[in-house]
């Protein structure tokens, strides 16, 4: 049986993060993360697209928004051991650390300034 929509294929999706704090978010997604301002809307500036590579970031600004301890988005990354050196002399508070994992990827978790997790995953080679 034939599902409806058996063709229709995805294109690329982008994470949206809250922020409370618009200037604080895009110093540490572009000036710590490395991430580029393809796109902003509003005045006062209220929601950014970032990109760096492939990956594409929503900014979402909510004031007096107060994160969760869930995650926020994924990113995968082709070095996560330079990605965690990186960010540990940044400053960056790590909630997980570097680590090897049975699912197949080195992955350690961030937090942005607003408490946002970011998992961040490099795919381990398969022998």
């Amino acid at each position: 049986m034939q599902k409806e929509n058996d063709g229709i294929r995805f294109g690329r999706i982008a994470a949206s993060v809250a922020v409370s704090d618009m200037a604080r978010a895009l110093d540490f997604y572009v000036g710590i993360m490395g991430m580029s301002v393809a796109f902003t809307n509003g005045d006062p500036v209220g929601f950014v697209i970032l990109k760096r590579d492939d990956g594409e970031l929503h900014l979402s600004l909510q004031r007096g928004y107060r994160s969760s301890t869930t995650n926020a988005c994924h990113l995968i990354v082709n070095d996560a051991t330079a990605l965690h050196a990186h960010c540990v002399a940044a400053g960056v508070r790590i909630i997980k650390g570097l680590r090897d994992q049975e699912y197949g990827l080195r992955d350690f978790a961030i937090a942005d300034p607003d408490g946002n997790r970011i998992d961040i995953g490099q795919p381990l080679k398969k022998d």
